[in-house]
């Protein structure tokens, strides 16, 4: 897999953000196929940094209901892929950069 492909796009959430304070740690959405190798390499290739550790959690998809004047609507989110990389001590990421 190509280090272009492996990572999609950072996670900004609340819970991203106090991880990144407390303990330099980064979420990352990444791609289902990609493993803990792959990620550490994208992450050191693309942000010119050092990673220590990588953890990945599979998010499974979510039933969403939705209701309309023509009747109820079904679907499901799909899974996904998210992975923690934590920097080694000194280094960082500005992920706002970007935006």
């Amino acid at each position: 897999m190509k280090l272009s492909e492996v990572l999609i796009k950072p996670i900004i959430t609340e819970k991203a953000n106090t991880l990144q304070d407390k303990r330099k740690c980064y979420a990352f959405k990444v791609a289902r196929k990609a493993n803990k190798l792959e990620i550490k390499n994208a992450v050191e290739k693309f942000y010119g940094v050092t990673v220590t550790r990588v953890n990945t959690a599979i998010i499974p998809g979510k039933k969403k209901t939705r209701y309309t004047k023509t009747g109820i609507l079904e679907g499901k989110k799909p899974a996904y892929k998210k992975a923690y990389v934590t920097l080694a001590e000194g280094d960082s990421i500005d992920i706002y950069s970007n935006i």
